[in-house]
């Protein structure tokens, strides 16, 4: 239920206006664009009755993300979680100052940036809801171009890949999936299907 559509419509075009910035393309739209549009869409189908702020979270959860390259952290697992750490905080500060702009008060502002945050995901309803969507919207639409991009992993990299999205999952997002909620990437169905067995 959104409490004002006006408010609520000023930030989602704020959140787009800020990822129409993004040089990089995907599917002739900047990227992180697509990815919000997709979040949305996901949302809808996954969650038709969320939270205006679960909503909110999921078109912020990538705001401007291009502007922190992997690059500019150190390589290895500390680099790589500390560059995931200085994203959230950037998305949450973000999605923050945009949504001051379109009205929104400090409360709902804490709530959106707890989620896009990703605190307490296994405590706050929000943060578990983007976490779902987030993992459907890759698994439907990002999961094969990321194995192109990775044709080097084994089999039981690629398993626990799998693995580890799942595990982030709610069992309502697990059953979203294999139900035919999302369009699985039929090349990696026999991994996907492998990976979750027995889950």
């Amino acid at each position: 239920m959104i409490a004002n559509q006006e408010r609520f419509n000023q930030a989602i075009a704020l959140f787009d206006a800020a990822n129409a910035q993004d040089p990089n393309q995907d599917e002739g739209q900047p990227k992180e664009l697509r990815y919000a549009q997709r979040m949305t869409e996901m949302i809808g189908r996954f969650a038709p009755e969320a939270s205006e702020v679960a909503q909110l979270a999921v078109r912020a959860q990538h705001i401007e993300r291009w502007t922190v390259p992997r690059s500019s952290y150190p390589l290895g697992k500390p680099g790589y979680f500390a560059w995931r750490t200085g994203l959230y905080r950037l998305h949450a500060e973000t999605a923050g100052k945009l949504m001051q702009q379109a009205g929104y008060d400090e409360a709902t502002i804490a709530q959106v940036k707890r989620a896009v945050g990703k605190q307490d995901i296994k405590t706050n309803p929000d943060t578990q809801l983007l976490e779902d969507v987030s993992s459907l919207v890759f698994l439907e639409h990002y999961m094969l171009g990321f194995a192109g991009q990775h044709a080097e992993y084994s089999e039981e990299k690629w398993l626990d890949i799998v693995r580890k999205t799942w595990k982030k999952m709610s069992g309502e997002a697990q059953a979203f999936a294999t139900s035919g909620g999302i369009t699985l990437p039929e090349p990696l169905l026999p991994l996907i299907l492998k990976a979750v067995a027995g889950d």
